[in-house]
């Protein structure tokens, strides 16, 4: 790099989901922008995360249907899968959107740098650049610092992936055999996604959660309804149960279970942990430079501004909820904050989370529980997928749309889905809070015949007594 060329607007440190937003709307914006990414543009979403694990869904979601062909009057003979075939078709998405980054910083004239980065000083960023079997470091400079450095799996002491017969993620997402018998430690949405892929696939799945429900973060009628579909898909769920270790041998993994007291065991090939994540925060001399971090996370602001003059945190590194689309936008937030505009901070309770198991689940805002500790009156409606034609036409009935109400204001506290699409269709909901629409709005619009819309029209019907379809 030339002198010249290290003197920057904005230096963002990582090209995730958030750093290489942050870094495109900060180019657009006129500014000079580095972005610095240690391993691949997009980060772990793109490549290791959300459109990999997309991908197989999608595999494993044709082959489920090829075996559905009977029901709808088609004759299919031998379905069968090939799991190489199936992770190179994934791995080749990635790849491609990986590209297309790479389009998109040419195309905004972003400057991108391969190396690992570390705060040097105010205004200052080393990077430490691979140069074949040499390496050098290059000290950039900049008035404003975005850390987009993302997060990785949680390991817990004993359960900790071998990449053998213990896997993450990254394991799950290139697996060198099939799972005969899997075990998946987690039912967040990572672990329940990984289950729904490898069980349709075949596997002999079991699924542990400490706490009292699977998808714990989701409303508890979502949850049990799910739990159903799982358990009638074959998968074995064991609620408010703990793994207090693993016993490796050759080929075989024992778990040992603990519920109510009692310590149980049970073998299996493979093992996914997915126990959650921690913040990529070491390395990067962020508390020699001041910041704070609270359990592996970095402390900011409703802004992302992390307390230091020009350092910014966003994305998975700067806390919850942990999702692609709340990095993306808090990048673009920063970006305009930092070229002088006035941005409006992210509301956390209008961020939607999705989750693509079979079937699909996704929400937006305040559980019907949360509704009530937080003190509303409530209103709830709910409307099953039966009772829709679209649904039942497309041989996915089974299904439930919830949204929650206050009873004073008419205010769209939550809503919450389980069924075929509603990864689709829960941005509906998104605009109507964003918006701060009441029941009367969602009411008086009119949704398009036939379609699976028509049950989030219902279900606000349903709150106020008034569906007609059940």
């Amino acid at each position: 790099m030339s002198g010249t060329d290290q003197n920057f607007d904005v230096i963002v440190i990582g090209a995730g989901p958030g750093g290489y937003v942050a870094a495109i709307r900060a180019a657009q914006l006129g500014l000079k922008v580095a972005c610095v990414e240690r391993e691949n543009l997009g980060g772990i979403c793109l490549n290791w995360g959300c459109i990999p694990t997309k991908a197989l869904l999608r595999s494993a979601e044709v082959y489920h249907q090829m075996h559905r062909a009977k029901e709808f009057g088609l004759s299919i003979e031998g379905a069968s899968f090939d799991l190489d075939a199936i992770v190179k078709w994934s791995r080749g998405v990635a790849t491609q959107m990986n590209g297309g980054i790479k389009g998109l910083f040419k195309k905004n004239k972003v400057t991108a740098i391969m190396g690992e980065a570390r705060l040097a000083g105010k205004g200052k960023v080393e990077v430490k650049t691979d140069k074949g079997p040499e390496s050098e470091t290059v000290t950039l400079t900049a008035k404003n610092i975005i850390v987009a450095t993302g997060a990785r799996a949680r390991e817990l002491p004993g359960l900790e992936a071998d990449g053998d017969l213990v896997w993450t993620y990254r394991h799950a997402l290139v697996p060198a055999r099939m799972p005969e018998k899997l075990l998946v430690i987690g039912s967040g949405a990572i672990g329940i996604e990984f289950a729904s892929f490898y069980n349709t696939l075949g596997a002999d799945t079991t699924v542990v959660e400490e706490m009292d429900r699977v998808l714990p973060v989701e409303d508890k009628d979502i949850s049990a309804f799910a739990k159903k579909q799982f358990e009638e898909q074959g998968m074995k769920i064991l609620q408010e149960t703990t793994v207090k270790k693993l016993d490796r041998a050759k080929g075989k993994v024992t778990a040992h279970f603990e519920a109510g007291g009692k310590v149980t065991t049970e073998e299996f090939d493979t093992v996914i942990s997915a126990v959650g994540i921690v913040g990529n925060v070491e390395g990067l001399g962020l508390q020699e430079a001041g910041v704070k971090i609270d359990r592996t996370h970095v402390v900011t602001d409703e802004l992302c501004r992390t307390g230091v003059d020009g350092l910014f945190a966003i994305g998975d590194i700067a806390g919850a909820p942990w999702l692609a689309h709340k990095a993306s936008h808090e990048g673009v937030m920063v970006a305009e904050l930092i070229a002088g505009e006035h941005p409006h901070p992210i509301k956390p309770n209008s961020i939607a989370g999705c989750t693509y198991c079979h079937p699909q689940v996704a929400s937006v805002g305040l559980t019907e529980d949360k509704a009530k500790e937080a003190g509303y009156e409530i209103k709830v409606g709910k409307f099953p997928f039966i009772g829709n034609g679209k649904a039942v036409a497309m041989g996915d009935a089974e299904g439930l749309v919830k949204t929650v109400f206050d009873a004073r204001t008419g205010e769209l506290l939550g809503a919450h889905m389980v069924g075929a699409e509603v990864t689709e269709m829960i941005q509906g909901y998104v605009i109507g809070r964003t918006l701060e629409t009441t029941e009367e709005e969602l009411m008086n619009t009119v949704f398009p015949h036939p379609t699976m819309s028509e049950m989030m029209h219902e279900s606000v019907l349903a709150a106020y007594g008034r569906a007609l379809h059940i």
